[in-house]
């Protein structure tokens, strides 16, 4: 698979991991559109992409990932500029126990409205020409960290998600391989907001524990690993990318009943 002339579309994409797997995706040749719930920083990160890449490149969406209707415009709209869409990542997500509604809406809900849209517009069987969709998890997928139990819950979850839709039986209908990348703590803002998470009892000391030992790697790196894995991954597969290594994939057995 060749990254050139591909349409993708990365959810969450102004800032942090999501503004660097479009410039990772642009340095690679593909069309982008990305989608973010920030207008005014949506913009200035398309306006800044476009200076670097050339203004045929890139669009930006306003999307709320919670929204069906709006994140359906959003796909009207990519296929609309760019004629197809190829790649979907499902990437938004928020980490605050707090606000577990939210919090599942995005990072779940969130993923599987992409998931839906991604096959109506993508799908061999509906008349297009197949694609990928990639669902961003994280160390959480696997593992559970005891101060996030929901944020846990829901990357947990998208792995049975991949799992299910990335099965022979779907892709051989559709055309469209689903895969998991599994992000393990970056140098990002986002490495900050696990601190905001205000519902696990004493969560400082919980959050200490589940870091002990953690290094953080560069972003950069995670975003040239997404081209690794998006090149190379089958369907159903889960990666896990971590400490600037390259990525790896977890192991699953499908006997286990």
């Amino acid at each position: 698979m060749l990254l050139k002339d591909k349409v993708c579309i990365i959810t969450g994409g102004a800032v942090n991991v999501g503004r660097a797997f479009c410039e990772q995706l642009l340095k690679n040749g593909a069309f982008i559109a990305i989608f973010d719930l920030d207008s005014d920083i949506g913009e200035l990160c398309c306006a800044e992409l476009k200076q670097q890449f050339g203004k045929n490149r890139i669009i930006f969406c306003h999307c709320d990932v919670t929204d069906f209707t709006q994140f359906e415009e959003s796909f009207q709209m990519t296929k609309d500029t760019f004629g197809k869409i190829d790649i979907l990542v499902n990437n938004a997500e928020i980490s605050n126990d707090k606000f577990w509604e939210l919090e599942t809406d995005v990072n779940l809900n969130g993923f599987i409205r992409g998931s839906l849209l991604a096959y109506r517009f993508m799908s061999k069987d509906k008349g297009n020409e197949g694609g990928t969709i990639v669902n961003i998890g994280s160390s959480c997928s696997v593992k559970p960290f005891i101060s996030s139990p929901i944020y846990c819950a829901t990357k947990h979850a998208i792995v049975g998600l991949t799992k299910a839709y990335g099965n022979d039986y779907h892709y051989n209908l559709t055309g469209v391989r689903v895969i998991c990348y599994c992000v393990g703590p970056t140098e990002s803002d986002f490495s900050s907001h696990s601190r905001q998470n205000n519902n696990t009892p004493n969560h400082e000391r919980a959050r200490n524990i589940d870091m002990q030992g953690i290094r953080y790697q560069k972003l950069d790196h995670v975003a040239k690993e997404l081209i690794t894995v998006l090149l190379n991954a089958s369907s159903g597969s889960l990666w896990i990318v971590r400490n600037d290594e390259k990525p790896s994939e977890f192991p699953f057995s499908n006997e286990l009943f």
